[in-house]
This record gives structure tokens, sequence and C-alpha cells, in this order.
């Protein structure tokens, strides 16, 4: 990993900090020519697809990596101007006997991870381990101020490949999902731990849940094995449910605009936008099925002014293409490929 020159506001969540990648940070000059952005720092990882947050002047992200000969996951963290090592936190023991990859390391084509990121808040780390592990820390030095084990105390039904989602922070609450019938989606109070809701009966995906607001009713969005489920944050109650194909694994969010929501896996699936009544009746505005030319593998793209940006394509690595699609008809307006499957931020 490495920390560019551009250091700006806090990037505390895996989607920003309002859950849709954006900021509102701005970048005063981007005519770089040849004075492209100095690079600050750098420090190796030794396994792990996670993503990196950034919340008062500190940088953090999970890997694993052997504690006392044991193979650990572990949250490490950064100073965010220096590149300095500050702490780093056991969480849990790290396996590959659950579908860590494809059947686990060695000669693993689906890396043995960690792909989950952790989250930021008032001082404190949230992580939700491959394992299914909640754990709330002090992003001070690390040291742990909670935990709840999901698959042991809420019937936690974890998948291939092992949970990939990010703990979502709304309000006083961390929201996660992965419990079991009646459980699969759960909000504790993030000072403490203690449960505050628990509802559904949906399988999970790798995706990461996305706060967001549609027609004036603030909602959280999980992307299931059934489809888009929307809970309303405050009680737990399913406000709507819209159905999608699910086939080995779903990685990318949701993205709202408004009252549109767009959404897309890979593997032959496709991708889809619908759109939300006032009365929470869900209306499909088109479906492309299959990995083009609008799908998105792992990353989730973004959208502005009625258009999506991201990287669209399916197991494209390198070649992976960097395209502009419009949101209410599904349309490519314009392409340029050899970027991979990286991540976008506006």
């Amino acid at each position: 990993m490495f920390c560019s020159s551009v250091l700006g506001a806090d990037w505390p969540q895996y989607h920003g900090p309002n859950s849709n990648r954006t900021t509102d940070e701005v970048i005063q000059n981007t005519d770089w020519g040849d004075k492209k952005p100095k690079q600050l720092w750098s420090a190796m990882t030794p396994t792990g697809f996670s993503s990196m947050i950034l919340a008062d002047g500190a940088a953090y992200t999970t890997i694993s990596e052997e504690i006392d000969g044991i193979p650990s996951e572990v949250c490490i963290s950064f100073d965010a101007e220096s590149g300095e090592t500050r702490w780093k936190a056991n969480l849990d023991l790290w396996r590959v006997d659950n579908g860590g990859g494809n059947a686990g390391a060695p000669n693993n084509k689906g890396g043995d991870g960690p792909r989950t990121t952790p989250s930021y808040s008032d001082g404190k780390i949230y992580a939700y381990t491959s394992d299914m592990l909640l754990i709330c820390l002090s992003a001070k030095d690390g040291s742990e101020v909670w935990s709840v084990e999901v698959a042991k105390t809420h019937k936690g039904r974890n998948i291939r490949w092992e949970n990939a989602s990010a703990p979502l922070i709304e309000e006083d609450m961390v929201i996660i999902q992965g419990g079991g019938p009646g459980e699969s989606f759960l909000a504790f109070d993030k000072n403490n731990g203690k449960l505050k809701w628990k509802t559904g009966d949906y399988l999970m995906t790798h995706a990461t849940p996305v706060a967001t607001e549609i027609n004036k009713q603030r909602q959280i969005l999980f992307f299931t094995q059934k489809g888009m489920v929307s809970i309303n944050p405050k009680n737990g109650k399913e406000l709507w449910m819209h159905k999608f194909p699910y086939k080995v694994s779903t990685a990318a969010s949701a993205v709202v605009d408004d009252n549109i929501v767009y959404f897309a896996a890979g593997y032959g699936v496709g991708s889809t936008a619908i759109q939300v009544g006032d009365d929470n009746s869900t209306k499909e505005l088109w479906f492309l099925e299959g990995n083009k030319p609008v799908t998105n593998h792992w990353s989730t793209p973004l959208v502005k002014d009625g258009y999506l940006y991201g990287m669209f394509g399916f197991k494209e690595y390198g070649d992976g293409p960097l395209k502009c699609v419009e949101l209410k008809t599904g349309k490519v307006m314009w392409e340029k490929s050899g970027y991979g499957p990286a991540g976008v931020c506006l």
C-alpha cells in the first residue's frame, strides 16, 4: 500500500463519509503533467484485499500475518503523514478452511484475504473479521473495547471466501449482516456493543451495506442473495425488497441517486436500475444480463449528475475499463481500458 501527498478530509468507512464514495474535499489542480503527486510513504502488507480508511491523522486496514507463530487477522494503524506503524491489534485466528479462497492456499486463485475494511467513529475502530467477529477497538492504541461473536451468538452464516462486508456506522449504531434466521441484519450500540435490533432471513453476500435517503426516508440497503433489501435503521423494519439473481459472489454495493437504485454482480448475473416509489414499491427501469456491457465484479461505481462512473467488467484485471454509464438507461456513454479492478471515489 502507499500514501500520496494528497491528504484531505477523513474517509472513515469503506464507502466514505457519506456512504456513496464521495467527499466534499476538492483537489485544486488536476493538470499534473509530469509533476504527479509525491508519494509520502509505502508499507508492505503480507496478504489481504482490505481497503484503507483515514481518520484523525491515522490510516487503518486489516491484514493477515503470523503472531507468535499463529496465523492471525490483524488491524493495523499507520500515521497518515509518515507511514509509521502506530499499533497492531490481533483480531482473530486466521483460517482458510472455510473457503478462504478456492479451498484455501496454497495456489489459491481467490486469495486468502482478509477482505473486510474497518470503520471509524468517535475515537473507535470497528472491524468485522472473516470469521464474523465484530470487534470495537480504541483508535488510540488498538485495545479492545467490546466484541460480539456473530457466528456463535447470532447463528451467523458465513459464505465462500468468507466475510468481506464492512461494518456500517449509522448514528449511534454499528450495522452488519450475516446473522441467522430472524437476525440476518444486526444493529449494535457502537459504544457498548449491546444489541439494538435484529431482523430478516436473508443469506449474506460480500457486498457492504450502504446508508442512504430515498423519498425522504432514511434507509440501509443490504445486497443479499435474494436481492436488494431496504431496512429502516431506526427499528429494523423492512421497507422494500427487489429480487435479483445470485451466482458465486456479489461484491459491489448499491448506488443511489434520488429514488433510483443501481446494483450489479459478476459471474454472468448482470446489472439493473430500479425506481423506488413513495409507497416503497419498486419498478425495474432496465436489466442487462451477463458480464457485458455493464456489470461490476468487485468494485462499486459512483454516481454524478445522473451518470455512473466506475470499473465495469468481469475478470479483466489489468485491462479492465473505466466506463461512464447513463443511470436511467444503462447506456455506455464512453469507456477507457487499462485500469483493472480498481475502486473509484469523487
